[in-house]
């Protein structure tokens, strides 16, 4: 069983929805990186989305573009990447998920860097710009070695779900917004419509994660409330990392992952 699935099912038997963090690796350094790791190990995170910095981030706004930008900068790459997951891992066994986009792990072909990253400690993949109609070279290479999520939107056909959710593993990505990540505009009745839509369609065979433009305790509290299995929160993560002095950033970050993991209790 993946780490993915055991935590789903431990924060099931403690009556939990699931709080997954997304950040990203080498922004604005490495040692950032690492206190903002511990800071959510602290604050009590179930998942940590880690990002792998892409020059065309077509899913990201322009807070995750920005940090793309400085990690490319600062002199990210693939073995730097697995070099610091495999730091992260000898502290924490916490689910880790690799978010990034088709091409570097195309580049490097399919199961090497699958092979690799799950070497590292990485387990599962989200990557926005994979079709389910290219992915079965993909999915062939994960498969036994780590989880593949896959993303559907409020405007997904029923069709299509049931295609997009009989191969995903881990959990499915229920886009918030038609848009990019980090655009904050008030919870839409059309996603709340969707959570429920989607949980009723895939009757629970897969746990669902909402996320894009969630940054507050009260989103939080929210989707759960709609019936989110899991919510995503990113781009407030990046924006705390940037405006927090290097010497307060662990406890910082571990304050706002407490307030937003409170939320995720079911009550």
């Amino acid at each position: 069983m993946s780490r993915i699935k055991e935590k789903f099912e431990e924060l099931e038997k403690r009556n939990e929805k699931a709080l997954i963090s997304y950040i990203m690796l080498g922004f604005p350094n490495e040692k950032s990186t690492m206190s903002t790791i511990r800071g959510l190990v602290k604050g009590g995170v179930d998942i940590i989305e880690i990002g792998f910095p892409f020059s065309d981030p077509l899913a990201d706004g322009p807070v995750i573009q920005n940090a793309s930008t400085i990690s490319l900068q600062k002199g990210t790459n693939v073995s730097k990447f697995f070099s610091t997951v495999k730091k992260i891992r000898k502290e924490t066994e916490i689910p880790l998920v690799l978010m990034t986009y088709t091409n570097i792990l195309h580049r490097m072909g399919y199961e090497k860097f699958i092979k690799d990253a799950k070497n590292a400690g990485i387990d599962g993949f989200i990557l926005p710009d994979m079709s389910f109609e290219e992915s079965k070279d993909y999915i062939d290479a994960a498969k036994n070695n780590a989880d593949t999520i896959f993303l559907i939107s409020p405007n997904t056909t029923k069709t299509r779900i049931d295609k997009i959710s009989k191969i995903s593993t881990g959990f499915l990505y229920l886009v918030a917004v038609f848009g990019t990540t980090g655009v904050k505009t008030s919870i839409k009745n059309y996603t709340l419509k969707s959570i429920k839509n989607v949980k009723k369609q895939t009757k629970g065979k897969i746990p669902v994660g909402i996320g894009f433009g969630v940054s507050t305790p009260e989103d939080v509290k929210k989707y759960i409330k709609a019936g989110a299995d899991a919510v995503i929160v990113g781009s407030a993560y990046l924006k705390l990392i940037e405006k927090t002095k290097p010497t307060q950033l662990e406890s910082k970050i571990a304050s706002f992952t407490k307030s937003l993991k409170k939320q995720t209790v079911i009550e």
